[in-house]
């Protein structure tokens, strides 16, 4: 297969920012975005008069068809460059892709890209029931009643069959994400959990329960891309696009071609390649997770572990700060924040700041390449990205 134009060292981010994140009760998914935007602006030096290109993704809570266009109203800014795009969790990376190839063929030089929604206090509790539901296929899932835990629990226990993977495994991971999320000033969770927590908590598709699925959040996220001659005049540190890479599989699960061999290992492949570097490389990764199988998965096929492997890399404890490949730095969407596209948006803002340093506890040491890794649908869509705080 045809390896894509080089983007590397060709493209930065500038800014970074999120929105208040939990229960926000007095926003709505459109203000959310705009905090979010505006700390982003904030942080790279930047008016909105400076934007000239837009992306975001899709809303559940929000009336709008042309969401994109709808987000540039809000701002007040009316871009030559703009769109709104559903793929799922994996639409930020994506959206970072996009970006970075209209940049680079002079369509915008400057581009905001956005996400999020009011998850937690937008909808009724009918209503995330009914999101829950929308993604089987219209004709040959959805009557069956299968929902998006029901899905991931299939894999899930697919790849307990197939590798041993262990229900304590999987519990693991939350844990180890809760750890990391209580070092983050903003996340949504702050309340420490154990093993025995997770592997008693509310059943929700077995062997999945309650602290293996991703939160319900209020949260808006966003981030600036421009070109890496154009972050030369800007007052932060620009971090640098080393590779990225995307690949599809399917939508519907029951057209997956395997339950435990997803897009990963192929996007992983052309970021890798793009970037000139391996998973031994990567000092942080942020990777999404959905549920705390996905985690695993997505381990094994960025080569970091071997199949079969990523359970026990989490019990060992050995994703936590301070381990051998600190991942999810921020909490992740297991306690960091969901809503919407913007969870896997904050995996992009929390690998940037740990490559601009000064995080505290939860700064990773020495971080200098940072990985993040999108998925959407269920593990339909993926999009990796690798990151660098010098263009090396």
């Amino acid at each position: 297969m045809k390896q894509p134009t080089s983007l590397k060292n060709k493209i930065a981010i500038v800014g970074v920012g999120e929105s208040e994140i939990g229960r926000v009760p007095h926003m709505t998914g459109l203000g959310l975005n705009a905090q979010a935007c505006k700390r982003a602006l904030d942080d790279a030096g930047l008016k909105v008069s400076d934007i000239d290109g837009l992306l975001t993704a899709y809303s559940f809570t929000e009336p709008y068809f042309m969401l994109g266009s709808v987000m540039c109203e809000y701002l007040g800014i009316q871009p030559r460059y703009n769109a709104s795009m559903v793929v799922g969790g994996g639409s930020p990376a994506i959206m970072l892709k996009h970006a970075a190839e209209a940049i680079a063929s002079g369509q915008a030089e400057v581009i905001l890209v956005c996400a999020g929604e009011n998850r937690a206090t937008g909808q009724s509790r009918d209503a995330a029931v009914s999101t829950l539901l929308a993604v089987g296929h219209p004709y040959y899932e959805q009557p069956y009643g299968g929902s998006i835990p029901g899905y991931y629990a299939m894999i899930a226990q697919r790849h307990m069959h197939k590798y041993g993977t262990t229900r304590e495994q999987m519990a693991s991971v939350a844990v180890n994400t809760r750890a990391n999320a209580l070092l983050h000033p903003n996340a949504h969770m702050k309340k420490p959990i154990t093993m025995e927590d997770v592997l008693s908590a509310k059943p929700i598709a077995d062997p999945l329960g309650m602290l293996d699925c991703c939160l319900l959040s209020d949260a808006g996220g966003a981030f600036i891309v421009t070109s890496a001659e154009r972050a030369k005049d800007l007052k932060c540190k620009p971090v640098y696009l080393q590779g990225i890479g995307e690949f599809h599989t399917h939508e519907h699960l029951m057209c997956a071609p395997s339950l435990t061999e997803f897009g990963a290992t192929e996007s992983g492949r052309v970021a890798y390649e793009m970037a000139g570097l391996g998973p031994k490389d990567i000092d942080v990764a942020q990777l999404y997770d959905c549920f705390s199988i996905v985690p695993i998965i997505e381990l094994e096929e960025l080569g970091f572990v071997k199949p079969g492997e990523g359970g026990a890399f989490f019990a060992e404890g050995r994703g936590r700060v301070g381990g051998d490949l600190p991942i999810n730095t921020h909490g992740g969407m297991l306690s960091h924040a969901h809503a919407g596209a913007a969870g896997g948006l904050f995996g992009i803002v929390e690998a940037v700041r740990q490559l601009r340093g000064g995080l505290g506890e939860r700064q990773v040491n020495g971080a200098e390449v940072a990985l993040v890794h999108n998925e959407g649908g269920i593990l339909s869509s993926h999009c990796t990205v690798i990151l660098a705080n010098d263009k090396g």
